[in-house]
């Protein structure tokens, strides 16, 4: 619509008011440019939806697909007949649209018959015509279903959006970031309240931004049109961020994306918010750590940043929140070029996500399985199901669990014949619980061994999580060392009441690629390694460990959570060459 400033508009109407009725100026200016009818209409659905504005007012109608046309054009000619006898019109005598109006959707100026089905009706580029009013009839646009930003926004953070887009590609669509001139200079209005701030999909304010707000403005398109843009104004201002954090020096060994012949992986343990947020962590568990540190959306921003520095390949995360991989997580790694997947924890409200660059590999299947479940049901696993019912304490205590194996397979692009097998998983926490662990590992190996001989011949595996396993447990032997012995003391690491005797033999040759760390988990009572990245060594080679965090670093605020650390966890990263 081309608008023209409103002191102008009432000179022009002053002006020629004793000669043209007002209705008419409004008519012609309005006339300059065709309106936006936008129509949306999907095979797969039995009814299309028809969008205009009209006289102010936004018109939505929801309409059979296999109605004719007619029946949807007398219905806009209800709705509006119904509106104007709902107002006084006071220039009645003087303005010709007091009667019935025409209305007529037209194609090259030729009318569509009024028995024509929708479906087939409402063509794009099509003009509806209200009366003297015409609209371009724009079918399947690109659009936003969604768009938000962020509540909390940090200074030398990435302030991803959350978009989803319907008939059209996030890649092809445009981005302008605009900040204010000074704090709350947007709420006059005025065009000069806001500066152009950056051109990408993703935005980073700088310190000289803190206090002001910051507005998207952001368009959907396909490559050939664009759709109705969307102003995003940030609820909040910017804030200053925690300075120097514990992943900014690694960042440096991970700048640029690997090679076509390596993978990047990493595994993290991001601390869920809702065991983050009880009394017991702020109290207790991590009573050094700032309160506001352990908020939801301060800790988002830190792991958003350090992921998306990490430019990682393959990413598998442990105790991720199921709003926070929906609204924080995916929508910002999305923009870093990966994809993700989620296993929830039945009974819980986190999972497991597996994330990996749709530019290198592609989603092949998943074969995610609960533990417990699988033990108990699944033949593959008789044998240990049967030792284990020698102990119906044991058994009933492993059957409580819902600990989840997250499997996803993946295949190269470059290279098809490349497949890979990513476990993830987080396996029972208690210290006491090295014999449950031990059983829930041997499903783990023996199900991913199934998946890459019977569903994926010649895949190679990459086993990463939290084991809450040291490397003088029996889990680590077994996956390392390849077998453990049934006298191992695991076995009883609660007691003779739980105790089984059972030998265990790992199908897979497997070393951890990050060796082991003094530490990867370092809180007030505990510090010790329990997460590992398994991998195969005939399948790929180790080019590189990311260096964590000095200990220096991690105990500068006493221990981990911390300002500069969103996690308990240490993530581990390491370059993967294949073989």
């Amino acid at each position: 619509m081309l608008f023209f400033p409103a002191l102008m508009l009432n000179r022009l109407t002053k002006l020629f008011s004793r000669y043209i009725p007002p209705s008419s100026i409004l008519r012609t200016i309005r006339n300059l440019k065709m309106e936006r009818c936008v129509v949306r209409c999907v095979p797969r659905e039995s009814k299309l939806t028809i969008s205009f504005n009209l006289n102010g007012s936004n018109k939505q109608m929801l309409r059979e697909q296999t109605e004719p046309l007619g029946k949807a054009l007398a219905r806009i000619a209800n709705s509006q007949n119904k509106a104007k006898k709902s107002k006084p019109n006071k220039e009645k005598t003087e303005t010709p649209e007091a009667g019935e109006l025409e209305i007529s959707l037209r194609v090259n100026e030729t009318r569509v018959p009024e028995d024509t089905v929708n479906a087939r009706a409402w063509l794009d580029g099509a003009v509806l015509h209200i009366g003297d009013i015409k609209y371009k009839v724009e079918l399947n646009p690109p659009t936003f279903t969604l768009s938000e930003l962020p509540k909390s926004l940090m200074a030398g953070f990435p302030v991803c959006p959350k978009l989803e887009i319907e008939f059209g590609d996030l890649k092809l669509s445009k981005f302008k970031w605009f900040k204010e001139t000074s704090p709350n200079s947007h709420i006059s209005g005025d065009q000069d309240s806001w500066m152009e701030a950056g051109c990408e999909r993703v935005f980073t304010p700088s310190n000289q931004d803190i206090g002001l707000k910051v507005m998207l403005k952001c368009t959907p398109g396909d490559g050939s049109r664009f759709g109705e843009p969307k102003d995003l104004v940030s609820s909040g201002v910017v804030e200053a961020g925690p300075g120097t954090c514990s992943f900014d020096t690694r960042h440096m060994f991970t700048q640029k994306i690997s090679d076509e012949s390596s993978l990047r992986v990493v595994s993290y343990n991001i601390l869920a918010d809702i065991y983050a947020q009880t009394d017991l962590s702020k109290t207790v568990l991590y009573p050094y750590c700032a309160p506001y540190a352990l908020e939801m959306d301060y800790r988002q921003n830190l792991i958003k940043k350090e992921l998306s520095g990490y430019n990682a390949d393959i990413v598998c995360l442990q105790e991720v929140d199921k709003g926070a991989f929906v609204d924080s997580l995916s929508p910002a790694l999305d923009a870093f070029g990966l994809e993700g997947v989620f296993r929830i924890k039945e009974r819980q409200h986190e999972g497991l996500a597996t994330y990996f660059r749709r530019s290198k590999l592609r989603l092949v299947q998943q074969y995610d399985i609960m533990l417990s479940e699988a033990l108990m049901t699944d033949p593959l696993h008789q044998e240990l199901m049967e030792k284990v019912s020698t102990n119906p304490s044991l058994k009933e205590k492993i059957g409580s669990r819902s600990t989840m194996l997250q499997v996803t397979v993946l295949q190269s692009l470059c290279d098809p014949s490349r497949i890979l097998c990513v476990g993830n998983t987080h396996l029972y926490w208690h210290p006491k619980g090295g014999n449950i662990r031990l059983v829930q590992i041997a499903v783990a190996l023996k199900h991913m061994k199934q998946v890459v001989t019977e569903k994926h011949p010649g895949a190679g595996l990459i086993f990463s999580g939290d084991f809450n396993s040291t490397p003088s447990s029996g889990l680590f032997q077994l996956v390392c060392d390849g077998s453990v012995s049934e006298n191992h003391d695991d076995w009883a690491s609660n007691g003779p009441e739980e105790q089984i005797q059972v030998g265990l033999m790992n199908p897979f040759q497997l070393a951890s690629a990050c060796g082991v760390p003094a530490f990867t988990n370092y809180v007030g009572g505990f510090q010790g390694c329990l997460d590992y990245i398994f991998v195969e060594p005939h399948v790929l080679q180790v080019e590189q460990v990311i260096p964590l965090p000095s200990l220096q670093e991690v105990t500068t605020c006493v221990a981990l959570p911390s300002v500069s650390h969103p996690s308990d966890h240490i993530a581990l990263v390491c370059d993967l060459k294949w073989k």
